[in-house]
Parts: C-alpha cells; sequence; structure tokens
C-alpha cells in the first residue's frame, strides 16, 4: 500500500476499452503477455508475474500482478475488442502511459479511456458512478 506525505492511500485507475483490433493479436497469448508486461514497465511499475488464461474457442484473459497493483487484459476477438485494467498505487506509476503504449501497439484508433482517482484523503474522488469521478476520452478511426 502506498501512503503521501500525509499518511493517506492514494492511486490511479486507468479503465479502456480497445475496438477494432485485430482478432489474431486478441488470441495470440504470448503477444499479450509481452504487451501487459511492457505495458506495466513503461507506466513504471514493477512487474511480480503474468498469468494467462485462454477460453474456446477464442479469447484470452491476461493479469499482470505489480508491487503497485495489477494490470489486466479481457479480449473478445469475435468482437474485436480488449478490455483493460490497470490501478496503480502511489505516485511512481503512470497507467496513462501504459494504456497509450497498448493503443500504439496495437495500431487501435478507436478506444476509450477513463481515468479514476482514488483515494482514502479524498473520499469525493472515490464514489460512484464513474463519470463522476474520472476523465473519459473516446477516439473514432
Amino acid at each position: 500500500m502506498s501512503l503521501n506525505s500525509n499518511g493517506a492511500f492514494h492511486g490511479r485507475h486507468a479503465l479502456a476499452e480497445m475496438f477494432n483490433v485485430s482478432s489474431a493479436i486478441l488470441d495470440d497469448v504470448d503477444f499479450l503477455s509481452d504487451l501487459i508486461r511492457s505495458a506495466s514497465l513503461a507506466a513504471g511499475a514493477t512487474v511480480c508475474d503474468v498469468i494467462h488464461k485462454k477460453f474456446e474457442p477464442q479469447g484470452v484473459t491476461v493479469l499482470a500482478m505489480l508491487e503497485e497493483s495489477h494490470a489486466s487484459f479481457h479480449t473478445y476477438p469475435e468482437f474485436g475488442s480488449l478490455f483493460i485494467d490497470i490501478f496503480t498505487c502511489g505516485e511512481k506509476c503512470d497507467p496513462e502511459k501504459a494504456v497509450d503504449l497498448i493503443r500504439e501497439r496495437l495500431g487501435c484508433a478507436t478506444y476509450s479511456y477513463n481515468l479514476i482517482l482514488r483515494s482514502l484523503a479524498r473520499p469525493e474522488l472515490s464514489r460512484s458512478p464513474l463519470q463522476e469521478q474520472g476523465s473519459t476520452f473516446s477516439a473514432a478511426g
């Protein structure tokens, strides 16, 4: 757990959806495992482990356990979609850099993105719904 100088917990939670991605890439466990590791490192995180589960007939879930928290991919090749969840505690990591690298490597022009600032010291940033908490960006190519 990461505490700031005031002794309060804080972190950043990035949620993204990538669309119109190659179904072959979204079913490639090795590529996705390397991508989540590279993206986590680009964010400044320390990767403890990467695990995956391949589904039949298609689809993959990849999880990266980070010293700072976690990152995950859930793919839907039949829809060309990748769902991303990256949570990092503290100020060291920037999950936005991870999302940018993922989007770049996938060549993805159509995506949506939310960044949620999480903090026990600032409960107004920790309430639902998501639209009230973070910034949202959507792009269509």
